[in-house]
């Protein structure tokens, strides 16, 4: 796996392509300084988390036969100094799901995905404490 970064202008702005051609546009925030003109390194990671658990969610969903009409991730997550970093001790992630779902079955995939499959996740583990909570048509899932 192989990701290239090129300046754009000469202040923050970066695109980053990946080896497949794709391209995210990358910036420091305006009130650090930056432009605005592509999502932070560290939204970045919180949409890494984001993408790589819904991946693993909608695949073993359609594997247990639930259909999914819509899908969406909230994520937040909570920074703390550690010298001259600020790294993120706590990822919580929200599933929002619509359809013809069995909560249980939402709620099992959310934990294997989170707690098993997710690559993304599970190298945040060491620094980050992520947690998640799965809403199944307008009703939040619990045991």
């Amino acid at each position: 796996m192989k990701v290239v970064l090129d300046r754009v202008n000469e202040a923050f702005h970066f695109q980053v392509k990946n080896e497949r051609g794709y391209v995210v546009d990358l910036d420091k925030r305006a009130e650090q300084g930056g432009n605005d003109l592509g999502a932070s390194p560290m939204e970045l990671l919180l949409m890494g988390v984001a993408g790589c658990s819904a991946i693993d969610m909608i695949s073993i969903l359609q594997k247990q036969r639930q259909e999914v009409l819509t899908y969406r991730t909230e994520v937040t997550g909570d920074r703390q100094k550690e010298g001259e970093a600020t790294p993120f001790k706590k990822i919580h992630c929200t599933v929002y799901l619509e359809g013809e779902i069995v909560p249980e079955k939402a709620l099992k995939a959310a934990k294997l995905s989170f707690e098993k499959y997710c690559s993304v996740s599970k190298t945040l583990e060491p620094t980050a404490t992520v947690t998640y909570s799965v809403v199944v048509n307008d009703k939040e899932v619990t045991i």
